[in-house]
């Protein structure tokens, strides 16, 4: 697959990973500009994509920063110990790309549409998340030590609330001033492996929609003047780029069968890429594809996170302290 079919059906590429084997796919090469370090865990892998120039950005086609990735299949298992060691990989990461004293404000943004289960992973992140300003307020008592200030909304989608979803944070954020924001986002992927087994954490923020083709006003420090974490898990593969392999895997059976080659050669070069828009032309070449199972997977990858997330902001808590201050 080449970056030329993406264009074509207006699939942007969500994880910074993918974009990068896209485009290594296509040169052979490192990317110019482009530095990538991998670490290995017990339940999982680490990827790091730093994009350190703007020649660099236009050719991946995502912001100056640095991409951090976890593949962690096991988080679509059922053991809970497993999951609470991901989540302290989550916050290790999210420790990486925070530089804040204690005593600061971190405002937790949830974003998608809680009604789409496959979009509802933010404003689940939300309700799982260890919100303490107010205690800071009204029970400064209850503090531990090394607590931060952390607040979290989940503002919805243009087509429920009727306002752009980056005017809502902005309002926010100008009333409360927050030291940082962390926005939480479904994502798009190109591998249907990494659906709900892959955590993207990013200092660059968050273009809500970017992955269904639904482009939205950014969430990030040009749009909000204050620093912006960007969390991310793949929970849709577009149609085209699932019927493109198909069709890729079968075309690659033709050319490996003496038999069969004769009739490869004599085939159209962009015949995947005219059968995909042949099939998609009802839904406009656009169609999102989840498994039936996406209900359990948002349901542990928001878990995951949530706790992720509360383990970085208040590393001196211990998960039962967590769940002191949640109820």
């Amino acid at each position: 697959m080449d970056l030329e079919f993406l264009k074509n059906f207006s699939i942007d590429v969500d994880l910074a990973l993918e974009a990068r084997e896209i485009v290594q796919g296509k040169t052979g090469q490192e990317i110019p500009g482009v530095r990538v370090d991998r670490e290995t865990y017990n339940h999982g892998t680490v990827t790091v994509v730093v994009i350190e120039d703007p020649s660099a950005e236009a050719i991946m086609g995502k912001p100056v920063g640095t991409y951090i990735t976890i593949e962690a299949p096991e988080i679509s298992g059922r053991d809970p110990q497993i999951h609470h060691e991901i989540g302290l990989m989550v916050a290790e990461m999210i420790g990486r790309l925070i530089n804040l004293p204690v005593p600061s404000n971190v405002l937790i943004i949830g974003l998608g549409n809680w009604n789409a289960t496959p979009d509802a992973l933010g404003p689940k992140v939300i309700s799982q998340t260890m919100v303490t300003r107010h205690i800071f307020s009204y029970a400064p008592q209850e503090l531990q030590p090394g607590m931060r200030s952390v607040s979290a909304l989940a503002p919805g989608v243009l087509g429920i609330t009727g306002i752009e979803t980056a005017e809502i944070v902005k309002g926010v954020v100008d009333r409360i001033k927050p030291d940082l924001v962390i926005a939480i986002d479904s994502l798009a992927a190109k591998n249907v492996t990494r659906i709900g087994t892959t955590i993207q954490i990013a200092n660059t923020g968050v273009k809500p929609g970017s992955g269904v083709g639904n482009q939205r006003a950014g969430i990030n420090k040009e749009t909000l003047g204050v620093n912006v974490i960007g969390l991310g898990v793949p929970t849709v593969v577009h149609g085209a780029v699932i019927a493109h392999d198909t069709i890729e895997q079968f075309l690659e059976q033709l050319k490996s069968n003496p038999t069969l080659h004769k009739m490869y050669d004599m085939l159209n070069p962009n015949i995947a890429q005219e059968v995909v828009q042949k099939v998609l032309e009802p839904f406009g070449g656009r169609l999102m594809v989840t498994p039936k199972e996406i209900d359990d997977l948002i349901q542990r990858a928001s878990k995951i996170v949530a706790g992720g997330i509360t383990q970085a902001l208040h590393p001196n808590l211990s998960p039962d302290q967590y769940e002191y201050y949640l109820h």
